[in-house]
């Protein structure tokens, strides 16, 4: 007898040890019945499920014959960071762990019953603490081991997520091929559109838009992420319908400046609409915790794609705005805006400014005598509509550059 095993623990030890193969049977029988995932051997394969049952119930005898020896935990870190790998969800790993120790003490407790001898019934009860004992550490250790495993899943997912974004944004194609495949690996559905988010990081490299892939896919809305040490920058793909409930998330839960590029179709488009996001981004005044959506104007993103060039045309077309007190030139500023972003309409915009058309009339009249331009003329409207453009784009460093040249 070993030391401090009860007597008649031994045979009945014995006998486990040669039914063990009954055991494993029965106790993969019972787990098949009562879990659908492992019935549908998709996640996990019966030969692994009766492999892992069996490697476990050899354990347990094993640990109850030996009460001094050390436990070896091996086999169930090793269960716990398969299943996590295999995506099997944590409670039902744990309850083939339950139906498979169940299934053993059930059996011992059936043969100690039957053998007639009262002293093998009581040596099993006075072990009975000791067993739980070591189903609860082996179901620590299984739990411990899918724990991390699935948190290395987690974190390789994310750098992988991050490197595929990375990928779009620049326009490196990757080793899996070019962005129509990195879309596919990020799981972009087909024929969604997509748009780029730039915010600011609140302190470096801390997220501004926090837990935001997440808060989208609760609206089933797909996206993927990555973390600079000023930028977190997003790919957002949705459909026409997904489209205003993913920026009421991102205005949600906003705490820093961020720009949304517009919304488009061709990826290889995926470089210039950073741009576009963060020339959004950098448009919102310093500390506002806002998204701001760049204008879905060919024009503006002519405009943005060369600020310098943006600033030279504000000067040259707006330069007599631009020099105006700062009221006078908001006005004129906020009008020629207010004009073109509803269609030519002074009606319009005389609704949006909160005043009588005929002042929107007044005032661009007085635009026309200090721009020399009339929004009559075609060419003269694209170039007040481009300037136009490049101020809001940009509203510090045209009038810097006016009051420079003085024009």
């Amino acid at each position: 007898m070993i030391d401090n095993q009860p007597v008649g623990l031994s045979d009945l030890l014995t006998w486990a040890e040669e039914q063990l193969p009954d055991l494993i049977e029965q106790a993969c029988t019972a787990v098949l019945a009562r879990i659908p995932l492992y019935r549908a051997a998709k996640a996990v394969p019966i030969a692994d499920l009766r492999r892992a049952v069996g490697r476990n119930l050899e354990f347990l005898v094993t640990a109850v014959r030996n009460p001094g020896a050390p436990l070896d935990l091996s086999v169930p870190r090793e269960t716990g960071r398969r299943r996590a790998q295999q995506s099997a969800p944590l409670p039902e790993v744990l309850q083939v762990y339950r139906i498979s120790f169940a299934t053993l003490w059930d059996a011992l407790l059936d043969h100690a019953r039957k053998s007639g001898d009262t002293s093998t019934t009581e040596a099993l009860l006075s072990t009975a603490s000791r067993i739980w004992q070591i189903t609860d550490e082996h179901a620590l250790a299984v739990t411990e081991a899918y724990r991390e495993a699935t948190a290395e899943l987690l974190l390789a997912r994310q750098r992988r997520r991050g490197a595929l974004v990375e990928a779009l944004l620049t326009g490196q194609p990757g080793p899996d091929g070019g962005p129509w495949e990195a879309a596919a690996l990020l799981s972009f559905p087909p024929g969604a559109q997509v748009f780029v988010v730039a915010a600011e990081t609140r302190s470096l490299a801390e997220e501004s838009l926090p837990a935001v892939e997440r808060r989208l896919a609760e609206h089933g809305v797909v996206s993927g992420w990555r973390l600079t040490p000023t930028l977190q920058l997003g790919l957002i793909a949705a459909t026409a319908a997904q489209q205003d409930s993913a920026l009421l998330t991102l205005r949600d839960i906003v705490t820093a400046r961020t720009g949304v590029s517009p919304a488009y179709s061709d990826l290889t488009d995926t470089p210039r609409a950073l741009q576009l996001a963060r020339t959004a981004m950098a448009s919102l005044p310093a500390g506002h915790a806002a998204v701001h959506r760049f204008d879905p104007s060919p024009l503006a993103a002519l405009v943005a794609m060369d600020p310098g060039e943006g600033r030279r045309i504000a000067s040259a077309v707006l330069g007599p705005v631009l020099v105006l007190p700062a009221e006078d030139r908001e006005v004129m500023l906020s009008t020629i805006d207010a004009y073109i972003r509803h269609e030519g309409s002074a009606e319009h915009a005389a609704r949006v400014l909160n005043c009588h058309p005929n002042t929107i009339r007044y005032r661009l009249r007085r635009l026309q005598e200090l721009t020399g331009r009339s929004l009559t003329d075609p060419r003269d409207a694209a170039e007040l509509a481009g300037a136009s453009y490049a101020v809001r784009l940009d509203p510090i460093a045209p009038t810097r550059g006016a009051a420079r040249t003085g024009t």
